[in-house]
């Protein structure tokens, strides 16, 4: 069989936007030569359903009569061997009078193409008149048989007796019709080679969310999740990969599943695209806040045969990456495996500056920080797709991931103490080794059910994930008579801890289309999760010679947080104008217990509406103008609750608050999508909004009890709330068949509102700007050269701590008392392709080219001014090379046909 790829129909004009090179070939009875890269048929579905009845008996006018598109046939596809034959296209024909040519000619009434097994279903089929069925696939014979549900008397097939829906004598008809097993023989004549390139366009504009192929974003080959966020329109990262969209945090989702897993645990090979929802309907869990999701969606491969590729790279430190994807599907299974393997050796530079406004005179604090990090990830997947017959498929899924981290810090702390002779400087060195691992796992299960009305389906998920990790740190601080002065003093300090999380989601959706334009969804979710965690701090005493627990500063805490979800959506249009108006209710509980003291915290939340609406517009051809709105929810997270306070930097302790309570955002979006020729598409959006209660970092003064000395602590509060106002432009522009650029830049407004605890900060303009651009060079060269702009700006709201510990893993800062400076950067990454097919690669990227993604904040409140800077692995050199193998051919694995007497090595391979 040939190799197949996807064909590029548009849904008018059937335009294939592929290149086709032709050559000579020859296919024989026995051996067929290879043709490379066919393309897979995708089938329109152009028949009106036009309902009627006709008079049955006792029936005058059709009242209590038939349905005139009652007919439904099925069967299934095999070849000359017996063997099932997917992705056959079928299509029913009828004669119809056109009364411009007054002739008569065929009309398609509808298509489809068969299943992995080679079973086809066709309904809603006119009873009357002869249609005609056609069968055709790429190697084989056109096959064509009429079609009749009327039998006529005495008449043989179709219709007559011993006919499908016939009965002797012309009896009643039955409208469904089991065609049998079709044989398809091999087609023998000579052919020509046809090669189709078909290249996904990198930028899908549906309407809901914003879709970003990044299979071919080179810049990122060998890196992670956070490394294609980069380049991903609307997106930001910063130096300790918090993500934010239009300066927000969202939901990250794996595959439509929200995810435990951190983008640094996901290996960037293995996906293939990023979908960004900036404004979800009442469809998707209400969880997220104003930035809305995140979707990454994991590489698949359904054809048939077997497929997949290794790979391997290393970075200019010695980290090195391997991994490998393989896919089989045969008849009903379809199997598929993933393997990858990070390394980490990263290193980060920074300092911070830190003046106490309320000491007399005021105090000083300057810490300079070098941090390496060594370790890394191995990440695993395999999947099962189990297709019980052509209505109903069953998939079973399940994920690894191990990962182990060893950071080393060294700090440079000069400090200003006060006494009663004055003020006076401290110089000291603090060292820091520490050891984190993480295990996580887990198992999803889905099933698919369609029915004989188009489009109405029924869908069962549950997701199952659970992680545990453990973390070690020990941290030895050297005091110093001078800067260059010999150590007078040293203190010890170790910090032990483990933790464990799960989570179980249990989701089924119904859909049903009402008619021709309508179509209802419905669903219901339960999303059941707990976190736990230990974490003691001790310090050394010398009289003792031993570590001494500090039971004020240990927290071991555990909490569960459910929360149960329906919705329901109803989609219609009326010309070209569509509506889909959505309401979601949700309600949430949430326990947490300190488990040395027993006090506990609970909160029940009831019952919460959140509706959603989306209008669209269609101006003409090219032109759509869309408006939605929706409402969404933030709850604090395990982390944000936690009342744990990390003493292990002096100038970073951080605590959780259990007092917060949910956040509530409003969402407003107008955009406006134009189509020129060629593909280039430009999409504008204006957007609002607005989120009470909203959950935000901020400093605090409390006394430290490890000393008894006022320290300033990072932690989370409700502030009274915030907004969010701009103007977004994204286009794809293909300036000819070697270049093309995609362009986004956001102008926004944005201020949090801290009157409840303290004068708020002015409102600020800000913009953002991302920039792409492919090159294809003579000799099978690609060049990728990115770039990214952020200027002045509100700190981004952050989600908090992320699966391996609590608040302080990064400099934190407070959303609500300070600015980021602007930065810029540059990417750039060449890419070669060789042998047969381009089956091989090599990918040389270089990241940060400029040294300039520093990320330095100001922050400032009644207790303090602090300026932090920071930069992580600047001019990154990463090289990486790939191989892709398979075989696409469905007779690949054949046993002998039973009964026929022929073997597999008889019938056509490739």
């Amino acid at each position: 069989m040939p190799h197949w790829r996807e064909l590029v129909l548009h849904p008018k004009h059937l335009i294939d936007h592929s290149r086709i090179h032709e050559g000579k070939g020859s296919m024989g009875t026995g051996k067929m030569k290879v043709m490379k890269k066919f393309g897979l048929f995708i089938l329109l579905m152009l028949p009106v359903l036009v309902w009627a009845q006709f008079p049955g008996p006792g029936a005058p006018n059709g009242k209590g009569g038939m349905n005139m598109n009652a007919g439904h046939i099925f069967g299934k596809i095999v070849d000359s061997a017996g063997k099932a034959i997917s992705d056959v296209s079928v299509i029913v024909l009828q004669k119809k009078f056109d009364t411009v040519s007054k002739k008569s000619k065929e009309v398609l009434v509808k298509g489809t193409s068969t299943k992995s097994n080679g079973e086809f279903d066709l309904d809603e089929l006119p009873v009357f008149g002869e249609l005609k069925l056609k069968i055709s696939a790429t190697g084989y014979t056109l096959s064509e048989q009429s079609i009749s549900f009327m039998s006529k008397p005495g008449a043989g097939a179709p219709g007559g007796p011993g006919a499908p829906g016939g009965m002797p004598g012309g009896g009643m008809p039955s409208f469904d019709k089991d065609m049998g097993k079709i044989k398809l023989t091999t087609d023998v004549k000579q052919l020509k080679e046809v090669t189709i390139v078909a290249t996904k366009p990198q930028i899908k504009l549906d309407a809901e969310k914003k879709v970003f192929n990044v299979e071919k974003n080179i810049t990122s080959a060998g890196g992670t999740a956070l490394d294609v966020m980069k380049n991903v329109p609307s997106v930001t990262v910063d130096i300790d990969g918090n993500v934010s969209v239009r300066n927000a945090a969202p939901t990250i989702y794996v595959d439509g599943r929200p995810t435990t897993l951190t983008l640094d645990q996901i290996p960037a090979d293995a996906i293939e695209s990023v979908e960004v929802i900036t404004n979800p309907s009442a469809k998707y869990d209400a969880s997220g806040g104003s930035g809305g999701i995140l979707n990454i969606v994991l590489k698949k491969n359904r054809k048939s045969g077997y497929n997949g590729n290794v790979r391997a790279g290393v970075d200019k430190r010695g980290a090195v990456n391997a991994g490998g994807d393989f896919n089989f599907r045969q008849g009903k299974f379809n199997f598929n495996a993933s393997l990858m393997a990070n390394q980490m050796k990263g290193v980060s530079t920074g300092n911070t500056d830190r003046t106490n406004i309320l000491d007399t005179p005021q105090t000083h604090i300057y810490q300079d920080n070098y941090n390496k990090t060594h370790g890394g990830f191995i990440f695993g997947k395999i999947g099962l797709d189990y297709l019980l017959n052509n209505k109903t498929t069953f998939s079973l899924a399940a994920i690894r991931v191990h990962g182990e981290f060893n950071p080393k810090e060294t700090i440079d702390i000069n400090t200003d103490s006060l006494y009663n002779t004055g003020k006076t400087s401290s110089y000291s060195q603090r060292l820091s080794e520490s050891k984190r691992e993480f295990n996580g796992g887990g198992v999803v299960f889905g099933m698919k059910r369609t029915f004989n009305r188009q489009g109405e389906e029924w869908t069962v998920d549950a997701n199952m994930f659970g992680g545990k990790n453990n973390n070690s740190s020990q941290y030895t601080t050297n005091y110093y008579s001078s800067v260059t002065g010999d150590i007078v003093g040293t203190d010890l300090q170790r910090v032990s801890g483990n933790g464990s999380d799960r989570n179980i989601v249990v989701q089924t959706d119904y859909v049903r289309p009402l008619n021709t334009k309508t179509k209802l969804e419905a669903g219901l979710r339960a999303a059941l999760r707990s976190r736990k965690n230990i974490q003691d701090n001790y310090i050394y005493d010398p009289n003792s010679g031993e570590y001494e627990l500090i039971a004020s500063a240990t927290s071991n805490y555990e909490n569960t947080d459910n929360v149960y979800a329906a919705y329901a959506t109803i989609s219609s249009s009326i010309k070209n104008f569509s509506y889909k108006l959505g309401l979601r209710a949700e309600s949430s509980n949430y326990s947490g217990e300190l488990l040395s003291t027993h006090d506990q915290f609970k909160s029940s939340y009831p019952i919460s509406f959140f509706p959603s609406i989306y209008l669209a517009q269609k101006l003409s051809e090219s032109q759509t103008l869309t408006l939605n709105y929706s409402r969404r929810v933030t709850r604090p997270n395990f982390f944000q609750l936690i009342p744990y306070t990390d003493y292990s930097d002096k100038l970073n302790i951080t605590r959780g608050n259990p007092e917060l309570v949910p956040e509530f955002t409003q969402s407003f979006e107008m955009s406006y999508l134009k189509t020129f020729k060629k593909n280039n598409t430009i999409l504008a959006s204006l957007y609002y909004r607005y989120t009470d209660n909203l959950i935000t970092r901020y400093i605090d003064q409390q006394e430290n009890p490890l000393t008894g000395e006022p320290v300033l602590v990072n932690t989370y509060i409700n502030a009274n709330s915030s907004y969010s106002g701009g103007a977004e432009v994204t286009s794809q522009n293909y300036l000819n068949k070697w270049w093309d650029i995609s362009t986004n830049i956001n102008v926004y407004n944005s201020k949090i509102n801290t009157d409840n605890v303290q004068e708020s900060q002015p409102a600020m303009w800000s913009w953002f700007g991302k920039f792409s651009s492919n090159f294809k060079l003579p000799a099978k060269f690609t060049v990728q050269l990115t770039g990214t702009y952020q200027s002045k700006t509100n700190l981004t709201v952050s989600s908090g701590g992320g699966m391996m510990g609590p608040p302080g893993f990064g400099q934190a800062q407070s959303s609500s008392q300070g600015y980021i400076e602007p930065f810029w950067g540059v990417d750039v990454a060449v890419k070669k392709t060789f042998l047969k097919n381009d089956a091989g690669s090599l990918t040389l990227s270089f990241s940060d080219i400029f040294r300039s993604r520093i990320n330095t904040q100001h922050s400032e409140s009644v207790y303090f001014i602090q300026d932090y800077s920071r930069i992580r692995d600047p001019q990154m050199v990463r090289l990486n090379f790939a191989y892709r193998f398979g075989k696409m051919d469905v007779n690949l694995f054949k046993r002998k046909s039973m009964g026929t007497g022929q073997s597999g090595s008889e019938s056509m391979q490739q």
